[in-house]
């Protein structure tokens, strides 16, 4: 019987992540797994993926970028009628009943189409740097994405419906597709964030967000110039982010792991 969850993770050569992220997947529902690989020279196979839930795995011909994948992934779940789809990224560890719990809460409250969580933040070597804790009220998301993407992209769960307003993840602004998606989701309906860490995110020197910084951080600007309007938010939004695009990521990370602890 299929469930109502289906959890889309795009791969690119990280078999080693990929099978961590999966092994961390302890849930007392009954959820479905959907792994798009994006042109690897090593792809996953189902005999090398070893977890109760379904998993179904679909390919690209050749490295397209994650914002394709995940819209692959999109496409094959709302193809098979899923009502909630979730998000992981390879490396990535979920701690116990991280979906149980928030598909219990949107349950329970059906006017939230999108459901983030808290996340502890460490490095490739699993040493602990810092905690993200977004805002978990409406209101201090929709003006918090002005800032910062309010929402940890591996950590969301979302109502499949939204996908008929939203539209899928943008092709044109790489490195910054979640944050672009978020802000349409944010615009539309009223999204939050489980006050609880529920997952390890790993920082790799090898991310998109280290590897593309600048560009993530220019397609951020343009996602603001997307959404703006004369007002102190979004003037401020942007200078935040020239500014944030002249500093080095490590001098970031270091200034979060001690403000954030």
């Amino acid at each position: 019987m299929q469930s109502s969850i289906i959890i889309i993770i795009p791969h690119y050569n990280d078999l080693i992540g990929l099978h961590n992220t999966i092994s961390s997947i302890d849930e007392d529902i009954d959820l479905d797994i959907i792994i798009i690989d994006d042109g690897s020279i090593n792809k996953p196979d189902y005999k090398s993926i070893e977890i109760k839930h379904t998993v179904f795995l679909e390919f690209l011909d050749k490295n397209s970028g994650i914002e394709t994948a995940l819209n692959l992934g999109l496409d094959f779940s709302l193809k098979k009628g899923y009502k909630l789809i979730g998000r992981l990224d390879c490396g990535d560890l979920c701690h116990k009943n991280k979906f149980t719990k928030q598909v219990k809460y949107l349950n329970k409250n059906q006017d939230v189409m999108l459901l983030g969580c808290w996340v502890r933040v460490l490095d490739e070597k699993h040493i602990f740097k810092f905690y993200l804790k977004h805002p978990v009220n409406y209101k201090k998301i929709k003006m918090g994405m002005y800032f910062n993407s309010m929402f940890v992209h591996p950590s969301v769960v979302f109502r499949s419906e939204i996908i008929s307003t939203t539209g899928k993840y943008p092709l044109n602004r790489k490195a910054a597709e979640d944050y672009a998606f978020f802000f349409k989701v944010v615009k539309y309906y009223k999204s939050e964030n489980y006050p609880e860490i529920l997952l390890d995110y790993i920082i790799s020197t090898k991310s998109i967000s280290v590897e593309n910084r600048k560009k993530q951080v220019y397609n951020r600007i343009r996602v603001l110039l997307d959404n703006f309007y004369f007002g102190p938010l979004p003037v401020y939004g942007i200078l935040r982010n020239i500014i944030l695009m002249l500093i080095p990521v490590k001098i970031i990370t270091f200034l979060k792991s001690k403000l954030y602890k």
